[in-house]
């Protein structure tokens, strides 16, 4: 058994000392805080994430409480929160319009945005994380979308309130604030879908109405959907990962690792070393044995993607941050039918926007320490006061 509180300060500031212990005596243990089974290690990690005996779909979902029921209808259109068949059918059409050629057709949005707000920075101390972290990703997926930037503050704003609904120990407020910001955001999207409709454009809503397999498309609520996962998981993760990568290449003096021909490289060490997202829970469908432990059909099992990215018995010397790291995929990104569908965008993201900041600012130093937000299951900064 695990009793560890993911509020605990020591825990909220380092969990990776809490994670090593607790790996040790794996391969999962009962975490009471959460009342669930949760596997550290890498291989456990990974063979759930693919194990098809487990999955996202609540088993036997009922009518959600009437304070809930914007954002459940939402939710249970997300490719998050589905299963074969349903999920492969709208995955497929997802993929038909969120194709490789669309992001790389981003990169020179990405590269304008970026330096815009670099240009905007002041030369005193700046928290990184609303002056670049936060804008650089929203403004990305407004121009995806094809919304005016102007919603920027909008989308920020809808996609803190839906996502506070993971978060540990969330209350009734934190869940009415999420059903407004589901009611407000669907709302919107159902009138710019009726435009899109209209008035086609190059852009992401235009592409999923189009959508097409085998006669197949998208229904209304499907393609709602699909654009608030877009902006809750694809801007929340990034928006951390930058925070988080910022903080470790200046504490590493790792700074050098972020030219054209490792930033690839350099990225995936960062997403292993220390992941926006630490836990992604599963559902169980079917008995699973591990070890001496049996995770019974309708229990819930956490997948400590943070702990299995620090496993010594795949990555040596895991605490330690090595751009020039030659080893297996970490699992930032999850893993199996739920692979984010987002990761080669964020991938992108990372790989401008670090290097143009320290490109742009060669001397940025930590103007105070940082410190990590009480938002577990997400391991994010609460500000990064920097000096450019």
């Amino acid at each position: 058994m695990l009793q560890l509180s993911p509020h605990d300060p020591a825990f909220v500031q380092d969990p990776y000392p809490a994670y090593d212990a607790a790996r040790a005596r794996g391969p999962v243990l009962w975490w009471e805080e959460y009342g669930m089974y949760a596997a550290f290690d890498h291989a456990t990690v990974h063979a759930l994430l693919r194990d098809r005996r487990l999955g996202r779909a609540v088993p036997g979902r009922g009518a959600p409480q009437p304070h809930l029921a914007d954002f459940d209808a939402v939710e249970r259109h997300s490719l998050l929160e589905l299963e074969p068949p349903a999920h492969t059918r709208l995955r497929r059409l997802v993929l038909h319009a969120f194709t490789s050629r669309r992001i790389a057709a981003l990169e020179a949005d990405i590269r304008e945005i970026c330096a815009s707000l670099l240009g905007a920075l002041p030369a005193g101390p700046v928290d990184l994380i609303p002056a670049y972290c936060q804008q650089v990703p929203v403004r990305v997926i407004a121009r995806l979308l094809g919304v005016p930037e102007a919603m920027a503050p909008d989308l920020l704003r809808w996609s803190a309130a839906m996502v506070a609904m993971y978060q540990a120990g969330r209350t009734r407020p934190v869940e009415e604030a999420a059903n407004a910001a589901a009611a407000e955001f669907a709302t919107f999207l159902r009138g710019y879908i009726a435009e899109r409709r209209d008035d086609p454009r190059d852009d992401l809503i235009t592409e999923l109405i189009a959508a097409e397999d085998g006669g197949e498309t998208l229904s209304h609520a499907e393609m709602i959907g699909t654009c608030v996962l877009l902006l809750n998981a694809g801007h929340e993760a990034t928006v951390h990962s930058l925070g988080n990568a910022v903080k470790c290449l200046i504490e590493e003096g790792q700074t050098g690792a972020l030219g054209p021909d490792n930033i690839a490289a350099t990225v995936e060490e960062l997403l292993r070393y220390d992941p926006p997202l630490h836990m992604f829970t599963r559902h169980v469908y079917d008995d699973v044995t591990l070890g001496d432990v049996t995770l019974r059909t309708g229990d819930e099992v956490a997948l400590m993607l943070g702990a299995a990215g620090r496993d010594p018995a795949v990555f040596s010397d895991p605490h330690r941050f090595d751009p020039s790291r030659n080893a297996p995929a970490h699992l930032a990104f999850g893993g199996g039918l739920h692979f984010c569908v987002g990761a080669p965008l964020a991938r992108l993201e990372m790989q401008i926007a670090l290097p143009m900041l320290f490109q742009s600012c060669p001397n940025l130093a930590l103007a105070e320490q940082p410190r990590y937000a009480d938002s577990y299951h997400f391991h994010k900064l609460d500000r990064l006061i920097v000096a450019p």
